[in-house]
């Protein structure tokens, strides 16, 4: 693996408490071998270039236990927004499991975006970090079918699989749910597609699933999303065209409608879907939502 010179790891959010209560953001990994073929952290204004190598940072346990010393807010610290802390590589470096230990060692709580069943292999770590802190895990998933999963996304587990360490982290304690985003027009957003993940999320205890009901396309990302439009869905971009042109924010067609079917099944089963009650779903440590309430750092 290539490793490329980094001076801060952990960085304060300015988006304050309104996207799952995250404090500070970190993404210890540098491009993702996932293969999604919708990933808007493929866009030009990233500047991540060979998105699909995944490079590590040099010394970032170092850099992140200094960072995290010196911090006075003991807030939740977001890994993983935009590329997969739990990628293939993981497994051998454990570097995301070392920046769990110094998370649980200075009193931090974490926020994980993943699409991998390898963040079992951090349970235990992730229930220390719960005694003084709260967690949430989020897997991205995005088609009730693993067929469909394996062309949309290629490289990473099937969505049966993501469903199953759901629950296995719920049956443990530890607050996880699902991103069902992106949903991607005329391919994920079938009213029966909804249901019937909304459904299998019941059956693996998630606690939420949060949703805005469409996908992002900009420079970059769009042409290689219509790349894979051309491989996998002979027709599908010239729909996608008329449809959005060159517009950033593309929500299914049927938005309101199929928010309408996604919010009663949601309702139906107990599952949360709306970001503030997501946020109270899991933070239960008083001490800690007290303290967001100052700008500390």
């Amino acid at each position: 693996m290539e490793f490329i010179k980094a001076k801060n790891i952990l960085f304060k959010v300015n988006y304050g408490n309104s996207w799952y209560g995250v404090d500070y953001n970190m993404n210890l990994y540098k491009g993702c071998s996932h293969g999604c073929i919708y990933c808007d952290s493929r866009s030009s204004c990233y500047g991540i270039e060979n998105f699909d190598i995944v490079r590590s940072k040099e010394n970032a346990l170092e850099i992140l236990e200094n960072e995290l010393r010196h911090k006075r807010k003991k807030g939740i610290v977001g890994i993983g927004s935009m590329s997969d802390t739990y990628n293939p590589l993981e497994e051998k470096y454990e570097i995301t499991k070392g920046a769990l230990e110094l998370i649980a060692q200075y009193g931090f709580g974490v926020a994980i975006d993943t699409k991998s069943h390898l963040i079992l292999r951090d349970l235990p770590l992730l229930q220390k970090i719960k005694r003084h802190n709260d967690v949430i895990v989020k897997f991205t998933v995005t088609t009730p079918h693993d067929s469909l999963a394996k062309i949309i996304e290629p490289h990473v587990c099937p969505t049966s699989q993501r469903l199953a360490a759901i629950k296995t982290l719920n049956e443990n304690n530890i607050f996880a749910g699902i991103m069902l985003n992106p949903v991607l027009p005329f391919i994920t957003d079938s009213p029966s597609d909804i249901k019937k993940l909304v459904w299998l999320a019941h059956q693996s205890q998630a606690k939420f699933i949060h949703t805005y009901m469409g996908m992002t396309l900009r420079a970059n990302q769009r042409d290689h999303y219509y790349k894979m439009l051309d491989k996998h869905f002979p027709g599908l971009k010239a729909k996608y065209i008329a449809a959005y042109d060159d517009n950033y924010s593309c929500a299914v067609p049927n938005y309101q409608s199929l928010y309408k079917i996604f919010a009663e099944e949601c309702t139906k089963y107990g599952i949360l879907y709306e970001m503030p009650q997501i946020i109270q779903g899991y933070q239960t440590h008083n001490g800690c939502q007290q303290l967001s309430l100052f700008n500390l750092e």
